[in-house]
């Protein structure tokens, strides 16, 4: 990453709002030609720019969190009970990949913090102590607000089978532990590259 993410510009494209916001592109776009989300399209062009002070006024105004604003990086929230892996992923997530990341220990917290955290990927466990790893998958992608979150389990007790079942349902990705860093960090890019 260059250091221009770390001083945000002035003046955004439709497509750097909706990865701030973590919406669509064309939600941006309907936010602006509804006069919500103010601008102004680029003179000969259809091209829409969003100022940052008014992003920042229209996200305040909907109560949206502003911590993707400071980073403009892409935020993962690793859902796992096992403190080892969950470290060494944290770590290497934050300072090779230089995501933002959180963490929650269970199903139930995980719950709470995507809201919250409005993470862009989550690394979801399938074999947590509290709740079975597909009933939160289910539960983030029914939820409105993280219609876009990509969700990647992770599992090392499953088989090859098993792991084509998941990506048919509420998955984006899968990961086999034990895995490779770079691993981790593909299976991220991927499952984002689809949105953006």
């Amino acid at each position: 990453m260059s250091t221009s993410t770390s001083k945000l510009k002035d003046v955004l494209t439709t497509g750097e709002v909706a990865k701030i916001c973590n919406v669509a592109p064309r939600t941006v776009s309907k936010w602006f030609d509804s006069g919500a989300l103010h601008g102004y399209r680029i003179p000969g062009s259809k091209d829409r720019r969003i100022p940052l002070n008014q992003l920042i006024r229209f996200m305040k105004q909907h109560g949206m969190p502003l911590n993707g604003l400071m980073s403009g990086c892409s935020r993962i929230l690793i859902v796992d009970d096992e403190a080892d892996i969950v470290e060494v992923l944290e770590k290497i997530l934050e300072d090779e990949a230089k995501y933002e990341v959180e963490v929650a220990k269970g199903g139930f917290a995980a719950g709470i913090t995507a809201e919250k955290f409005r993470p862009h990927v989550i690394l979801l466990d399938m074999h947590l102590s509290d709740v079975d790893g597909r009933e939160v998958a289910k539960q983030v992608k029914n939820n409105s607000d993280l219609q876009l979150t990509k969700v990647i389990a992770m599992s090392g007790r499953m088989t090859e089978e098993e792991s084509k079942g998941l990506l048919a349902g509420p998955f984006d990705g899968f990961l086999r532990k034990p895995f490779h860093v770079r691993q981790v960090i593909e299976a991220i890019e991927d499952a984002m590259a689809v949105v953006y």
